[in-house]
């Protein structure tokens, strides 16, 4: 009886002066709940960015100091196939818009190539240095003739190269069904046991098949290697281009650069863009990184598995010597321009490149965190769910590309969208900017024979020339085939059916 008294007592104060039982229950989940979530921003803080600060406007971005040297914004880079060129393309792409600088833009997608370089596939080009041009660097043939009327006299050339058996490679599975002499061959193998079986070098688009690089640099590549011819071409290179870069050492590569032309650190942070559906391995002393993984994933380098292309690219070390023996003048090249290479670095200074590339590998972790899903785990293209940013797809392989993290800030979104959008789409958009889009005007009497005019930027265009079969439109020559059965990102069926815009065969051989 005394024990029920005590418990009524209890129950009216805690009921009646202290407020209902519901009310401490709702105030300690409240208390756990805000405990919980300053736990959370604890342990999570190195990847959450406060409202209003973008992480690219952190002191991280401009990393060490440079001393009193002005950026270079008058560029020229030589886009070599099948060498991460694609991922520099990006990061001059992104250093020209961010500042209002003009691109000297081609007609389509590439300047005239494999034709040797005239100005006049320049779009917007009025005459020798007519218009002020600050940076070039989609695929073309080099002829620097033409190069100098385009871009100043105090313009920065630069290029990169890659180990010619790497880069046969990567072309076989790229270019199996765009070069002859490959779609021949049943292997890379096969191939190399008898180059000439296959090559004719009379056909078109068999230079992919053989001293690609040479060919890409202007110079005849069916010659016949000979030291002085080898030296000469080197000598050649070396009086127009301030830097060439090395593929295998990519970050190191991009260090030189940063130094080169006065930019600062996240300019020459990028993710690998045209990445291959491939596992990834060691490359440049950078195994089990981050880094790593993306620039073995890129093609540059590492071991994938057993993937189609990966089996019909297999060599053994003989096939690899005979590679060496058809690509003699990319071998002298690479071994050149290699050595040059580490007699820079040397001169730069081992320690402070180690340091420095400490740096671009900490901040490529830090933007892959804040602005990619999954931390920059590459996806295939049809799981992207922005269709504006899925990479083109070419030969044998898949091209991976990248998901936005949700979320963002505008300004953050934007940074990271640059980073990541394919170099097709990224050229489309630079073109509007530069060049207003295309406005439809009636024909002149007397003219309706002729259809519409289009006006796009300073060219007129018949619209009927954009029918398909025309010079303006192109096949899916070159793009991967839609297997059947294969789903979207969010499980719809995708059809088979041409989804290039224009210019669908040269877009196939862009990488």
């Amino acid at each position: 009886m005394l024990f029920r008294r005590k418990a009524r007592m209890l129950r009216w104060l805690v009921c009646g002066r202290l407020g209902p039982v519901w009310m401490w229950k709702a105030l300690l989940l409240f208390v756990a709940i805000a405990f919980a979530g300053q736990l959370l921003g604890l342990i999570f803080n190195k990847s959450v960015h406060p409202a209003g600060r973008s992480i690219f406007s952190s002191l991280d971005a401009q990393g060490p100091g440079l001393g009193s040297c002005q950026p270079h914004t008058h560029i020229m880079f030589l886009k070599t196939h099948k060498t991460a060129s694609s991922t520099v393309l990006n990061m001059l792409y992104r250093f020209g818009e961010e500042r209002d600088l003009r691109f000297a833009l081609p007609l389509g997608y590439q300047l005239g190539y494999p034709l040797p370089f005239n100005a006049q596939r320049v779009k917007g080009y009025r005459g020798p240095r007519a218009v002020e041009f600050h940076i070039m660097g989609n695929h073309m043939r080099f002829n620097r003739p033409e190069v100098e009327k385009v871009m100043p006299a105090d313009t920065f050339y630069f290029s990169i190269v890659r180990d010619p058996v790497a880069l046969a490679e990567s072309s076989f599975a790229y270019y199996k069904e765009v070069a002859p002499a490959f779609r021949k061959a049943k292997s890379l193998g096969d191939f190399a046991d008898d180059p000439r079986k296959y090559y004719d070098p009379r056909v078109r688009n068999n230079h992919y098949a053989r001293n690609l690089l040479w060919f890409d640099f202007g110079m005849e590549h069916n010659a016949n290697f000979s030291e002085a011819l080898a030296h000469l071409a080197e000598a050649t290179i070396r009086q127009t281009f301030n830097l060439i870069l090395v593929s295998e050492y990519f970050d190191q590569s991009m260090i030189l650069l940063r130094h080169a032309l006065c930019w600062p650190l996240d300019a020459v942070v990028s993710f690998s863009l045209n990445a291959r559906q491939q596992k990834p391995s060691s490359i440049g002393g950078m195994s089990g990184t981050w880094v790593g993984k993306a620039a073995a994933a890129a093609g540059v380098g590492g071991r994938g598995g057993r993937s189609p292309a990966k089996t019909l690219t297999n060599v053994t070390e003989e096939q690899r010597e005979k590679l060496r023996q058809w690509n003699a003048l990319d071998l002298h090249l690479y071994k050149a321009f290699n050595r040059t290479f580490w007699e820079d670095i040397n001169r730069f200074g081992y320690a402070q490149m180690e340091q420095e590339v400490a740096l671009l590998r900490v901040r490529r972790e830090d933007l892959a965190r804040v602005c990619l899903r999954d931390g920059g785990k590459p996806v295939e293209a049809h799981r992207i769910r922005d269709k504006n940013i899925r990479p083109y797809q070419s030969g044998l392989v898949k091209i991976l590309g990248y998901e936005l993290q949700p979320g963002l800030d505008n300004a953050t979104r934007t940074a990271c969208l640059r980073m990541i959008r394919p170099e097709i789409q990224y050229k489309d958009v630079l073109d509007a900017k530069q060049f207003p889009r295309a406005v439809v005007v009636q024909a002149q009497p007397g003219l309706h024979n002729q259809g519409m005019v289009v006006a796009a930027g300073s060219s007129l265009l018949r619209q009927d020339s954009f029918r398909t079969g025309d010079r303006h439109v192109g096949g899916d020559a070159g793009r991967r085939i839609v297997e059947e059965g294969e789903r979207d990102w969010d499980g719809s069926r995708l059809m088979r059916r041409n989804q290039t815009l224009i210019h669908g065969q040269e877009k196939g051989r862009l990488r």
